[in-house]
């Protein structure tokens, strides 16, 4: 039988009673007392987007720096957080890169194999470990819960302008105790043509193509033992190869193109007993390769390949239906090889414990957690969560300690180059580790059937949070390992600032009206207000938006489905009059997809134009973003299970 068909009849949602994972032990989304946002397998085949992080980026509070359409690149920011500052996870195992945030959107899975996508706002570094400041994205993949013993076989194909060939599939098959499944994803194109521009008719910067070859593969496979033990395992490969110009700096010289490379491996074994009790043994190995050249022009290549070995021990027990708690172990390795960074290795481990109480309508959680890293040395996180539901509302709250050390870019970049260009990106091996706590408040309100009105109020406190600072050679000499710098010339030097305040509120609005028996219309927005004080703000802190808006209109009516989803983000302008680019303080950018269900087969005839009004627009200064974009093709859903 179709999904689809089954999925079209349903007329109600409601997330809260589906169990979070992200949260370590698994609660309900009122239950959790954070502000917890869940990206349903259905959503994601829906949504005009065609990769990891243009899925994100229609949810409310959650602000992708991209550089380029369709995976090409994206930073992801979370209540006035740095790219660096948000962990990605694949089933709960860590997959930021050691080299840099900037590659943390680099998903080795196709949209068909994911479940679903939970994102944590606010501090987890209680529950994670480093790098959960602004928040927490775990991406949850089919597996033995989710698939019904048959095989199921979902994609889509769209091709359009600029010869376009945009696919995804997914291909999964269980019986009993085993499934198999694999995953392909395909996004390349010539790209758009970039005029080239003439500076005081003196210096002419050469037109050029944004081209991009994005391509991924993964298999994955589980075996459930016996009754209480399973087994599962993933391998996921994706080549990633695209014009970079302009993409990390704005210097005249910028020519740049970049190709990277991830492999992903994830091995897993659980044993679960009647009583509820888990326990869980996993392992991740993670390796990249990154080229990056600057420029054709002269002797410009960088080469890095990472390495990142990850492990955790996870333990958890019911003990009633007012008390569970759950503790573990976590470790991971990281090593770089660069002969522009040097190479360095280095470890960190740590330890938690959680406990969840729910005494009547209060839902408390607590945990505790020790780390130690090469980087930093012993850290203390704690974290609460309490969440109070009567009737319609649900009250939350949660404050937490989060903790991260500077990557290996922040800490090496251009130390090993000679003679470095005015106007690059400068390392420093002597940077600190950001130490910050986090509080927020909140409450959800459900007026009515299939309705649901969220808002929360949320405050960081920061020490020595990592930006990079234009500063004059001069103010540079003393740090340690340095390479070879022009006199008197100024760099983007990275740098700790010592105190960084943020604070905000967020609202968010769900809405699905039953218009007849075939019938709905779905309502999405959200907006979401972000202050920092700081009069010393370096690149990335002061280039995130202050006011983000988020919306969407889905109605689906008997075989037809129109989606457009909205985007508007006011933050501070910037210009590189080198390059003559030009950051509007503000832009709006809306999607539309409008798909036809053939009845009974499966099959989705679908249209979509992205960038709709043809904004011109950038997320980082000189990286233009594509205009309207154009294209089509069909989706299918084609499964059969046994009953």
């Amino acid at each position: 039988m179709s999904i689809l068909s089954v999925e079209i009849a349903q007329k109600t949602f409601s997330l809260d009673t589906l169990l979070v994972e992200t949260t370590r032990i698994p609660l309900k989304n009122n239950e959790t007392g954070r502000c917890i946002n869940i990206l349903t397998k259905k959503d994601i085949e829906k949504l005009p987007a065609t990769t990891f992080y243009e899925l994100l980026q229609t949810i409310s509070g959650v602000e992708i720096q991209s550089r380029g359409g369709f995976g090409v690149q994206g930073d992801i920011v979370m209540r006035g957080s740095t790219f660096s500052q948000v962990l990605v996870l694949i089933d709960g195992m860590r997959i930021n890169d050691p080299l840099t945030g900037h590659f943390n959107c680099y998903i080795p899975i196709s949209n068909m194999e994911i479940e679903r996508i939970e994102i944590l706002k606010g501090a987890g570094g209680a529950m994670y470990g480093p790098d959960a400041v602004g928040g927490v994205i775990n991406i949850i993949t089919k597996g033995f819960n989710s698939l019904e013993n048959g095989t199921s076989f979902t994609g889509n194909f769209n091709v359009g302008e600029h010869n376009l060939v945009s696919s995804s599939l997914g291909v999964f098959h269980k019986k009993d105790n085993f499934y198999f499944g694999a995953g392909l994803s395909v996004n390349q194109s010539t790209g758009e043509e970039i005029s080239a521009v003439d500076l005081d008719s003196i210096n002419t910067l050469s037109g050029y193509n944004t081209y991009f070859y994005n391509h991924n593969f993964s298999v994955s496979a589980g075996y459930k033992i016996n009754d209480k033990w399973q087994i599962k395992f993933r391998s996921s490969i994706l080549n990633s190869d695209f014009n970079a110009r302009y993409f990390y700096t704005s210097s005249l010289f910028d020519k740049s193109t970049e190709t990277t490379n991830n492999w992903f491996n994830r091995l897993e074994l659980k044993r679960q007993t009647i009583s509820g009790a888990v326990l869980d043994i996993n392992m991740s190995y993670k390796r990249s390769t990154d080229e990056f050249i600057f420029s054709p022009d002269f002797s410009s290549t960088n080469i890095h390949t990472m390495s990142f070995s990850n492990f955790t021990v996870n333990n958890s027990k019911i003990i009633n239906s007012n008390f569970s708690y759950k503790y573990g172990v976590q470790g991971d390795f990281r090593e770089i090889e660069s002969n522009d960074r040097g190479d360095h290795s280095d470890y960190h481990f740590g330890g938690y414990f959680m406990s969840v109480y729910r005494p009547k309508n209060i839902v408390l959680t607590t945990i505790i957690r020790e780390d130690y890293d090469q980087n930093y040395g012993f850290e203390f996180c704690p974290q609460v969560n309490f969440s109070y539901n009567v009737s319609k509302i649900t009250l939350r709250g949660a404050a937490g300690r989060s903790i991260r050390a500077a990557d290996y870019t922040e800490r090496y970049v251009s130390n090993n180059l000679e003679d470095l260009s005015p106007g690059r990106n400068l390392g420093n091996p002597d940077l600190l580790a950001e130490r910050g706590w986090s509080e927020e408040l909140g409450i959800n309100y459900a007026p009515f059937k299939n309705t649901v009105i969220k808002a929360t109020v949320f405050s960081r406190q920061s020490n020595n949070v990592i930006d990079y600072i234009s500063t004059n050679q001069t103010d540079i000499g003393s740090v340690s390992s340095l390479g070879s710098l022009q006199d008197s010339a100024t760099y983007f030097f990275a740098k700790n600032i010592q105190d960084v305040y943020v604070n905000g509120f967020e609202l968010e609005l769900k809405s699905k009206l039953a218009l007849t028996k075939k019938s709905f219309l779905l309502l999405k927005g959200g907006y979401t207000y972000t202050q920092i004080t700081d009069n010393n703000l370096g690149v990335y802190l002061s280039g995130f938006a202050r006011e983000l808006i988020t919306g969407q209109i889905d109605f689906e009516f008997s075989s037809f489905n129109v989606l457009l989803t909205g985007l508007y983000k006011k933050r501070n302008s910037q210009e590189a009059t080198s390059i003559s680019s030009l950051l509007t303080n503000n832009y709006a950018v809306f999607n539309l997809n409008f798909g036809y269900t053939m009845k009974d087969s499966g099959i989705t005839l679908n249209f979509q134009a992205l960038n709709l009004t043809d904004v011109v627009y950038q997320n980082i200064l000189g990286a233009k973003m594509p205009g309207m974009w154009i294209m089509g093709g069909i989706k299918w859903n084609l499964s059969r299970y046994k009953g």
